[in-house]
């Protein structure tokens, strides 16, 4: 009962930080407004008299659902912690952490883009360096331990493969759309450690190397699989995103906006999706465990 309670207090304590913290940063960001609004509350450069265009729009909207999205999943899972078993509360709180650190950082670059109408890759990339290795965490969290095998790759266990691959992917992957190395050579490599957390983890049709399906329980088999989805076809979105990056060069058919709406899109669907998914396999297996006791 104590448990319950202090857990319950946790919960609570953790949505009370992140909506005051949300609040700070709303009277900060309002400070900064070199360019000011239109009667409609727009920024001056989405007005119709500055020439704006839907695609502008989009993506403005779109930075804006962004955040809201990410800070109403993140109150969602929160709230939702205590009504799964102990051992998969763990995974509720790294899926509200992933959403609550993408809130932070979408009403950053939502600032961005209205103040001075850019879209910043900095934040974008400060966003995914600590987000990432936490996604990957979601299968220890949530398949179990003994699950998760013994093999290594190159002397690196699962943690160690997945965090990795993050640094990689993220790390070339910037490197790349900031013009700091060939993008296209930023698109491989960042592609190599994608393909590092696919190897760890498994696809919806195999075991991974760190991952063994046979020691999955039935219920959380159907999450499982689902995380894999996402790891490989739902992030084929990022690679299309960065082909249209200005600065990486990949393509000729380049915007920044274009870029911003896959990036957001593909955010707010994996990012939420990957918590919902994980929460829906939590519930199950508490029914389960409720049902065999």
């Amino acid at each position: 009962m104590i448990t319950e309670k202090f857990s319950k207090t946790t919960s609570l304590l953790l949505i009370a930080t992140f909506a005051l913290a949300m609040a700070g940063s709303v009277s900060a960001a309002e400070a900064v407004d070199p360019y000011g609004v239109t009667s409609d509350g727009l920024p001056t450069f989405l007005s119709d008299d500055e020439g704006n265009n839907a695609l502008e729009l989009v993506t403005f909207f779109l930075f804006f659902v962004g955040y809201i999205a990410m800070g109403a999943a993140f109150v969602f899972f929160m709230a939702e912690r205590n009504s799964v078993a102990p051992q998969y509360r763990t995974t509720m709180t790294i899926s509200a952490l992933i959403v609550g650190i993408a809130a932070f950082h979408y009403y950053y670059m939502r600032g961005v883009y209205a103040d001075y109408g850019e879209v910043s890759i900095e934040y974008r990339y400060m966003d995914w360096i600590i987000t990432v290795p936490l996604m990957a965490l979601k299968f220890p969290s949530l398949v179990g331990k003994d699950a998760i095998t013994d093999e290594k790759v190159l002397g690196l266990g699962f943690t160690g493969i997945c965090f990795s691959g993050a640094l990689i992917m993220i790390g070339f992957g910037y490197l790349g759309e900031s013009g700091a190395i060939d993008g296209m050579l930023g698109l491989v490599l960042g592609g190599v450690g994608w393909a590092m957390i696919i190897v760890a983890t498994g696809t919806p049709w195999t075991s991974g190397k760190g991952v063994d399906n046979s020691k999955i329980a039935p219920e959380l088999m159907w999450s499982t699989n689902a995380l894999r989805w996402f790891i490989c076809v739902g992030w084929v979105i990022y690679p299309i995103g960065y082909l249209f990056n200005p600065t990486a060069g990949v393509s000729d058919a380049v915007s920044a906006e274009v870029m911003a709406v896959l990036y957001n899109i593909a955010d707010i669907i994996n990012k939420i999706g990957f918590g919902v998914v994980a929460w829906m396999g939590a519930k199950k297996a508490t029914e389960a465990i409720a049902a065999a006791e």
